[in-house]
């Protein structure tokens, strides 16, 4: 029995090394197979498989719909409401939140999903193993694009052979296309609730608009200071288009970054005594764990304060008018 649990452990500790070689190498998923005409890669595969769960676990903690008197199950969707309620209706101001509280929410929970999915014994680890034989001036390309030289292989004269393993399920946050679609989702949703809630009117003048008093710095200044709150307009405009890289790279650079920590663990604990060899990894484990958990707050935050930037500020006003 002993034994048994020793092979289990090890089977299980060598499937949570969820970074293949591949992963390493690209920033994008791996083609699988086409529906039609569409390629289907490893990540949107991993995508809506991790969708359904978390269709599925939410439709199985409130089975029969909200209850005045909450289940279990009902009590840990409330509390994440109320927690994330309490933090970001103060941002936004209420009429935006309330709008945009289902995205947000929606942002959360996939992201911290997509994030902890890598950590799942046999995501990023099985898969299938590609070989090509090429010529010698292509192999700089397909090395480009996550293959490795094997001399394993035999290859006619003038060729070589390469090798990519391709996992079926790759954790969804660690392709580049992915965090891009996300960021692009919350900067089209930016657009949506700031004209709504606040209008093109009140955008234009934050960002354009000549911020003195005129009656504590003079009408020749105050007219000069246009130019300089127009140029600021301007630079501000830049970094409102650039929150799309900001976004979608920093919860790429942050998983895919731990994804590869994972796998270099690993490798340095090859060799070890067993007793030791499965210990080294399981802090960067814990760590990933928390890492995921900040990522999802991060870019749900992010998105809020974006959106309040405007909102809450013309609703402030509103209220005060009043």
């Amino acid at each position: 029995m002993l034994k048994f649990n020793k092979v289990l452990a090890a089977f299980i500790l060598s499937q949570f090394a969820t970074v293949s070689r591949a992963e390493a190498a690209t920033v994008k998923g791996e083609h699988l197979f086409t529906v039609l005409g569409l390629p289907v890669t490893n990540s949107m595969l991993t995508t809506w498989v991790f969708a359904a769960v978390i269709i599925v676990l939410f439709r199985l903690l409130i089975p029969k719909g909200a209850k005045l008197i909450p289940g279990k199950g009902q009590l840990v969707i409330e509390s994440m409401i109320d927690g994330l309620k309490g933090i970001f209706e103060p941002l936004m101001g209420e009429k935006a939140f309330r709008a945009a509280f289902p995205l947000l929410l929606g942002f959360f929970a996939y992201i911290l999903i997509m994030n902890w999915s890598g950590l799942i014994p046999g995501v990023g680890s099985i898969g299938q193993e590609q070989v090509a034989i090429v010529p010698q001036a292509e192999v700089q390309q397909y090395v480009a694009n996550g293959f490795a030289i094997d001399s394993h292989h035999e290859a006619e004269a003038g060729k070589v052979a390469v090798t990519k393993f391709v996992p079926y399920i790759r954790p969804a946050n660690t392709d580049l296309n992915t965090t891009l679609a996300l960021a692009m989702i919350s900067f089209g949703a930016w657009i949506y609730y700031v004209l709504r809630f606040a209008g093109f009117k009140a955008f234009v003048v934050d960002t354009f608009g000549n911020k003195a008093d005129k009656k504590d710095v003079g009408a020749a200044m105050y007219l000069s200071l246009f130019v300089v709150f127009f140029a600021v307009g301007c630079i501000d405009l830049i970094s409102i288009i650039m929150r799309l890289l900001s976004l979608s790279f920093r919860l790429f650079g942050n998983t895919f970054g731990g994804e590869v920590l994972l796998e270099n663990m690993h490798q340095l604990s090859f060799g070890l005594p067993e007793a030791v060899s499965w210990v080294l990894p399981l802090p960067f484990y814990l760590l990933e764990l928390l890492i995921g958990l900040i990522q999802a707050f991060l870019f749900t935050l992010l998105t809020a304060v974006y959106i309040g930037l405007l909102t809450n500020h013309d609703e402030g006003h509103s209220e005060s008018e009043g």
